[in-house]
């Protein structure tokens, strides 16, 4: 399979080690400074570029009938408009905030805790994340996941940093040199905690589920989920 990489960084590295170990081509490194890009050698693209560059990298893609895998966070302001082009064009497109086949297991955690906790009023939620200091969103697009899905099977309304309303979940985002991605949930009482908790080791899981979710979508059409790359109902 012929992959091209839109972003070159820490997490584009570590993907073209797992590709070439799993038997893959990377035929383009695109980064900022790329001016010229051959799209005809591309059997699909993983973007893990920045939040800015991300929805023009897809749109890229799309028109020239690539299947793209994204992984960058803070662009989903422009999720909708890319949702909309994949389906103009019958292209294929995958969006994750965390590709590590562990943490789309914990989010189907999550959600089935929600549901148990919904009625139990005397618990308040809480969450944590905690990343290396060169992400430069926050709270992490996983955090995120993890609070719509709370929110979905909860009474909660929404989420916010630090600080929070009635029906808000708090979300506190710290910034911590060498930390890959920890991400706790919290239902608190005045009895007692309800915890779980995901911890990445390295950016190895990120990478492997990336180039999982790209081996699946070849020949496939529409929008996608890990969910639908791992079979997760």
């Amino acid at each position: 399979m012929n992959i091209a990489l839109f972003g070159y960084g820490k997490m584009g590295k570590m993907i073209e080690q797992i590709a070439l170990g799993r038997n893959h081509t990377i035929v383009a490194k695109i980064d900022i400074d790329t001016t010229e890009i051959d799209f005809s050698r591309m059997d699909v693209a993983i973007d893990f570029s920045q939040p800015s560059a991300a929805f023009e990298n897809i749109q890229q893609c799309l028109e020239h009938k690539v299947p793209i895998i994204c992984g960058t966070t803070g662009w989903l302001k422009d999720f909708d408009n890319a949702v909309a082009l994949c389906k103009e064009k019958n292209g294929a497109f995958i969006y994750a905030s965390n590709y590590s086949l562990g943490v789309n297991v914990f989010f189907e955690l999550n959600a089935y805790l929600a549901k148990m906790m919904q009625n139990l009023n005397q618990y308040r939620v809480s969450m944590e994340e905690i990343h290396h200091t060169q992400k430069l969103d926050a709270p992490s697009g996983t955090a995120i996941t993890l609070a719509e899905g709370i929110i979905k099977n909860t009474g909660y309304q929404g989420w916010k940093l630090d600080t929070v309303g009635e029906g808000e979940i708090p979300i506190v985002a710290k910034r911590i040199d060498d930390v890959p991605g920890t991400h706790t949930i919290t239902y608190t009482s005045k009895v007692d905690d309800i915890e779980i908790k995901h911890t990445a080791h390295s950016r190895e899981g990120f990478a492997l589920g990336a180039v999982v979710a790209a081996e699946w979508i070849i020949g496939k059409k529409g929008v996608f989920t890990m969910k639908d790359v791992l079979n997760l109902g």
